[in-house]
Formats: structure tokens, sequence, C-alpha cells
């Protein structure tokens, strides 16, 4: 089965070593478009673009990254109480229609409570995941209804338009794929009701399975399939010791005192999933290989200092093909990767991995072009 691949754009930063400025580099335009570039052209199938406070605006980052990509597709955050859902369908409308389809959102209905009141939006758990199902709805009936030249009016709890209308109509109909990621129980019900893919943080197989077969209930219920994905950070080297010997070198400057400032600062985050990626380190108090690997190859070492995605597969190309493999059998057909830093980390993964993934291997990285004598210096008889 040929798995979609994407990687990560990372908009607040980007370092060889957590938690220090050392080797570390600032996220500007420039930048992002070399990762978005690379990711284009080593044959990954998109790149999630993330959202909050501390980073980037995504639809300014994904919008000026259409013009310098040609096949990459762009997984963009949609903040529910951030954006009316009229205007977030036109916005949604226009990157799918001038990116010719090349966009995904990515509903967002948690967060820090102390960053959402920032932002104006003031509501419980239970209010935001029910008006994140109240946006959803009247985000697609207003782009179903540009194909028919229809208006939209739609009175809920949290949101009401009259005679709504979107002129401009998306090209993906209809319209782009919505993907979700929760681990609470409202989560996976409003997954089962509302969205195309459900995504998971990386979690040990075994807790990966028991979601989607909760999700999957919970979805035939309505008479809906839902797709699945993973998200995860990935270290993969020629060899297991090259690996977990930078798995090492990433976390080598963190202290006690950056680790404890980093986990308290995520104990104010209103999240399930969050809860789940801080306990597999322990709230941040282990500390060997032996307690941060959760399952074979699965470390949460970035889990350290970093909150959201906190663990990477660890390994040579065959062992993490085999990590995918195991996944991709629990019905997971979409992985959403990064690493550190994400411009080389991006050529490593395409170099070691994608040759061992069907329909990945560029022809380019494989050497079936000869362009060059490849770091070598050739005679002129053409011998090395």
């Amino acid at each position: 089965m040929s798995l979609n691949i994407f990687w990560f754009i990372p908009t607040f930063g980007d370092s060889r070593y957590l938690g220090s400025k050392i080797e570390s580099r600032v996220s500007d335009f420039d930048y992002v478009k070399q990762v978005a570039i690379a990711a284009d052209t080593l044959g990954f199938d998109g790149v999630l673009v993330p959202t909050g406070r501390s980073c980037e605006d995504p639809f300014v980052v994904a919008s000026s990254l259409i013009g310098v990509t040609q096949r990459l597709k762009f997984l963009v955050a949609l903040r529910p109480g951030l954006l009316q859902p009229a205007l977030a369908a036109r916005i949604s409308s226009t990157l799918d229609r001038f990116s010719n389809g090349r966009v995904a959102f990515n509903l967002v209905a948690g967060g820090d409570k102390e960053e959402l009141e920032g932002d104006g939006l003031f509501q419980d758990s239970e209010d935001r995941y029910e008006a994140a199902a109240e946006f959803i709805d009247l985000w697609k009936d207003i782009l179903k209804a540009s194909y028919e030249k229809n208006v939209v009016n739609f009175e809920g709890k949290h949101y009401k338009t009259v005679n709504s209308k979107l002129l401009y109509p998306p090209v993906q109909r209809p319209h782009p794929p919505l993907f979700f990621g929760g681990s609470s129980q409202k989560a996976h019900e409003l997954a089962a009701q509302k969205v195309d893919l459900y995504i998971t943080w990386g979690e040990t197989p075994n807790a990966v399975k028991a979601k989607i077969e909760d999700v999957k209930a919970k979805a035939a219920k309505y008479g809906r399939t839902v797709r699945f994905g993973i998200r995860l950070h990935i270290i993969v080297r020629e060899t297991e010791a090259e690996a977990w010997e930078a798995a090492e070198k990433l976390i080598s400057k963190l202290d006690d005192e950056k680790i404890n400032a980093s986990q308290k600062a995520l104990t104010k985050l209103d999240s399930e999933g969050q809860r789940l990626m801080s306990a597999l380190t322990n709230n941040g108090k282990a500390r060997t290989r032996e307690e941060l690997e959760i399952s074979p190859n699965l470390w949460a070492g970035i889990g350290l200092v970093r909150g959201g995605c906190a663990t990477a597969l660890v390994g040579d190309p065959q062992t993490i093909l085999k990590r995918i493999n195991e996944y991709a059998d629990l019905g997971i057909d979409t992985f959403v990767f990064s690493g550190y830093p994400h411009l080389e980390e991006s050529f490593r993964v395409a170099e070691l991995l994608f040759p061992l993934l069907p329909g990945k291997a560029k022809d380019k990285l494989l050497g079936h072009v000869q362009s060059g004598p490849f770091g070598s210096v050739e005679t002129e008889n053409g011998e090395n």
C-alpha cells in the first residue's frame, strides 16, 4: 500500500539541540521556503503548517509557499472561535483554488487556556467541542453551496448566518479534506461525526490501535468511515547505533531546570492528548534511553521539553520501515513526520527511507540521473 508521507514546516524556529540556542536558526520566510522546496523536490506528499501563539500564521505561511512548490500539499490549521465559519470557508476556498487543490485543513479545538483567552476565546472544553461541531457543519455547508450558487442560513448555539454566500467554490469537492486529532471521548465523537481523517500523536501501537477501534466504532453508528493518520518525529540513520547517538545528541544540552520549566508550562494545556504525551516521560522525570524508549524504537525524549507530538521513531531504515508497517497494519495511511533540523532531516528521510517505500523514491536520489561525479574527481577519460 502506498502511504502518504508528510513533512513539517517549523514556523516557531529550528535547531540541532532541543532547549538550546546553540546552532539554532530563525524560521524566516527564506528558511521555511527552503524546507518547503526540499519537501516538494524530495517527494513528500505534503507538509503540516503548525498553529499557535509561538508560530507564524499558518494561512499566510501556506499561501506564501504555494508559488514556490509544485506538488506539495499544505495541511493548515482551522481554529473555531478565531474565525467566523463564512470567512474560514472563503479563505479555505481561495487557498484551494490558488494551489489547484493542494490544501487540507486541520481542525484544532484545544490548546493553552491562557493563549486562547489572549486570542479572545473564553470557552471551556465542552463549549469548544460543541462550537467546533457547529463550525464544521457551517463551513462544509457554505463550501458545498458555492457549487450550486446557493445561500446558507444557519442558527445554532454558537454561530448564526443569514444568506451566507461564497462566490468562488473550491477545487476539491465537496470541500478540501478535513483532519482532526484529540484523545478525549469528546474528540473521538467529533471525529466520528465530522472529519475525513483522524490523526493521533505517536503513542505505542497498542494505544493507537485502541484509539482507531474506538473512532471506527463511533463512526459506524453514523454510517461513516474515517481514515487515520499519525504524527511522529523521526531519527533515521544508516545504522541503529548512529540513530540512537543522534537521539541522545538532540537532548544533550538539556538540564533539570529546562525540563522542569517546560513540564510546568505543559500542565497548563487543556488537552487529554498532552496529558498522555507528558505521561510517556513520567512528566519529565525519565532520563535514560531505557525509560524513554516506550516501545521498540519509539522514543519519548523529545517530550521532555516539547509540547504536542513528543515521540520519535529511531533506527536504521529497515527498522523504521518495520515500525511504520506496524502502524499501517492498524489502518493508518498518513504519516506526518518531522526532525531536527528540518531541512537536513528531510533529506535524510528521503535518501534513507524513501527507497524502501512504494512510490516514494525519486530517481535523482537513487543515482539514476548521472549528472556529475558525485563528489569525486573525474579524469578526462571518465575514470575516477
